[in-house]
């Protein structure tokens, strides 16, 4: 198990604050990262996958003209699901991510493929938004994006946000 994220579970366990993700590139593996710590079941309330933007619209409630102006991959839709999930799932904190794990979605030279977005919700308030590019195939690019939500939460707890 990586570090970071067992870090990050202990934490959430430790505070007693549960977590949800919205996930579309990482199509549910860091909810099953997050699954494999210890005591995983004080604090995982679980996830929804969104991979297909069918599926941000409808269950989501991502509005069709933010996915057209800004593209399924992209902050704007990362904080969108992360929204819609507030209200499918009761938790302290909602995370939603969206990216390019391969070729064949919205990728240009300013968002290659790699390129990832996060965004953490606490209290419906926004705690984080993040962009990153990540080097490698696709199942690299999501354990680099369930690591780095692992970072972004934990991160979240040194600064005294959570």
């Amino acid at each position: 198990m990586n570090q970071i994220v067992e870090n990050c579970c202990k934490m959430l366990a430790q505070r007693k604050l549960s977590i949800a993700f919205a996930e579309s590139a990482t199509a549910g593996r860091a909810c099953m990262e997050f699954s494999l710590c210890k005591d995983a079941g004080t604090f995982l309330k679980g996830g929804i996958n969104c991979y297909d933007a069918v599926i941000k619209e409808t269950l989501l409630e991502v509005p069709k003209e933010l996915i057209d102006a800004y593209t399924p991959e992209s902050a704007e839709a990362s904080f969108a699901i992360a929204k819609g999930l507030v209200k499918l799932i009761d938790a302290d904190l909602y995370v939603g991510v969206t990216g390019l794990t391969s070729s064949g979605g919205s990728e240009t030279p300013e968002k290659p493929v790699g390129t990832m977005f996060f965004c953490g919700l606490y209290h419906n308030e926004k705690l984080f938004e993040d962009r990153k590019v990540f080097k490698g195939n696709a199942e690299e690019i999501i354990l680099k994006s369930v690591e780095h939500i692992a970072a972004l939460v934990t991160r979240s707890f040194e600064q005294g946000l959570l």
